[in-house]
């Protein structure tokens, strides 16, 4: 049963000594962001250039994998959520995982492109033949005697090998940090150090292209570059530091939840609860659906931001384009340290909610301004465009995952249970959900706009619709997230209270 308090919490700004977080632990965890990004969102960055532009794969099907991977990838996470909230070791609940998971992932992320030129198709009959007349669009899909790639099967067959590698450490990694504080503003900086070292690694998605532009990957007979080749050595170098990050989080980061966890021989987690039950929390339920509509759009930047850069701005050159990604990744990386140290310094002032509805207000401007700032009159100004989403997604993504812990906080009060792994699993779930419809929706979006890669130069109306749908999609996803995040009521006054309560019962940890 709740404690009632007499009168409502008093508010304290300056974060106590003892929930203070060692900057060298902030770093250490923000290290482990690689794995995530790395291994998670590296993939899709690279997909289109290599199958669908180099090996010729059709985007719808490059779209269906991405699609596929993505769900499948979302199943995995709950079942390594729960099992890390069940596991007693001497080494905790998390670390374990993160210690095998985090050199798995490194070993495996240069296997995804572990293909050659030449591989051919497989012929299929689906009896399956829609013609579909959207007014605007007309979509003919037909799947009789439909030829599939087999570096389309190889897509799918090596992502599900190793989804599960990236999940036994992300899970644990994301649930332990919601556990290195018990403080409302020390959580906002542990999630800020976490973001801006992210920036780092969120560069390796603009220069793995021009990196294939280095002479070394030149193909003498053809005079163009071995795209394939020049993303397997990166991403083998990739995969060595993400190894090394990987035994920097086990070394570094302990949980501090887990002795209390222990002393108190808290009852495992079933898996109902892993997901059913903690569906049922109806804070976690707003933050995950405005999660989920912030994801859809900001999938869409990733791979329509890439095409508007190479067939509107470079005119289709993909040499010039690959450059200009390049540059717009220095961009993103600014606007990534910037957004999250400046949206913490607006949360301490408002409060978390105000200012994850600031995040999405801004990001309706930023977004539709891609219209103009995608531009071959000025293409330069595309880096501004970079920079500016740069800022709004990370900050967005720092405040999200810092009332994540908030979430948790009220879920004990109410369970007297400690579930970390099952809410980092579903939030993670629903998430990827809304990556994989932006990925889908991306390659169909280019299957309906009459998009052909072997065309350098697309036709206006095919350039209208792409960019088109890289203003308008993700401004629908802000504009709902901005609905869902209104009705958050996890306010700092109100996390005052639960947290007296909670210390009331079983004591400070």
């Amino acid at each position: 049963m709740n404690a009632i308090l007499s009168e409502p919490a008093k508010i304290i700004d300056a974060t106590p000594p003892e929930d203070r977080v060692p900057a060298r632990t902030k770093i250490a965890y923000g290290l482990g962001g690689s794995i995530d990004m790395w291994g998670h969102w590296l993939y899709p960055n690279l997909a289109y250039p290599v199958f669908q532009i180099f090996l010729g794969v059709s985007p719808q099907l490059v779209g269906f994998a991405l699609m596929v991977i993505r769900i499948v990838d979302a199943l995995s996470d709950p079942f390594f959520g729960w099992l890390s909230d069940n596991t007693r070791s001497r080494f905790g609940r998390r670390r374990p995982y993160i210690l095998v998971g985090g050199l798995l992932a490194g070993i495996g992320l240069p296997l995804l492109f572990f293909v050659t030129p030449g591989w051919g198709s497989t012929h299929h009959n689906f009896l399956i033949h829609w013609d579909l007349d959207f007014g605007l669009f007309r979509w003919n899909l037909d799947w009789r005697n439909l030829e599939i790639s087999k570096y389309f099967w190889w897509m799918l067959s090596s992502s599900l090998v190793y989804i599960p590698f990236v999940s036994c450490f992300n899970m644990p990694y994301q649930s332990l940090g919601n556990e290195l504080t018990p403080d409302y503003h020390e959580r906002t900086s542990v999630m800020t150090f976490k973001m801006v070292i992210q920036k780092f690694f969120e560069v390796a998605f603009f220069i793995g292209l021009p990196f294939t532009n280095l002479a070394m990957f030149t193909i003498v007979a053809t005079g163009k570059q071995n795209v394939l080749l020049g993303v397997q050595i990166f991403c083998g170098i990739l995969g060595v530091l993400m190894a090394i990050n990987g035994l920097l989080v086990f070394f570094n980061v302990k949980e501090r939840y887990y002795a209390g966890v222990a002393a108190r021989k808290q009852e495992k987690v079933t898996l109902k609860e892993s997901i059913y039950e903690t569906m049922k929390c109806q804070p976690f339920r707003l933050k995950m659906f405005a999660g989920l509509c912030f994801s859809i759009g900001s999938s869409m930047v990733g791979s329509l931001g890439y095409y508007a850069t190479v067939y509107y701005v470079a005119g289709g050159d993909t040499k010039s384009g690959n450059n200009w990604n390049g540059v717009m990744g220095a961009a993103w990386m600014i606007g990534g340290f910037i957004g999250p140290p400046v949206l913490a310094s607006i949360c301490r002032r408002i409060g978390k909610r105000p200012s994850m509805l600031l995040a999405c207000g801004i990001g309706f401007a930023v977004y539709g301004a891609t219209w103009f700032l995608y531009t071959p009159a000025l293409p330069w100004l595309q880096v501004l465009s970079s920079g500016s989403m740069a800022f709004i997604a990370a900050s967005y993504y720092m405040l999200d995952q810092t009332i994540g812990a908030d979430i948790m906080d009220y879920d004990e009060l109410n369970t007297g249970k400690r579930r970390e792994g099952a809410f980092s699993a579903c939030g993670s779930w629903m998430n990827k959900a809304g990556n994989a419809f932006g990925y889908f929706l991306s390659g169909q979006v280019l299957g309906l706009t009459g998009f052909s890669a072997d065309k350098v130069a697309q036709s206006p109306e095919t350039i209208f619709w792409i960019r088109a749908m890289l203003a308008g999609i993700p401004i629908a996803g802000v504009c709902l997230a901005a609905w869902f995040l209104w009705r958050f009521p996890l306010t700092q006054q109100k996390m005052a209270e639960i947290r007296i309560q909670l210390e009331a019962r079983r004591g400070k940890v």
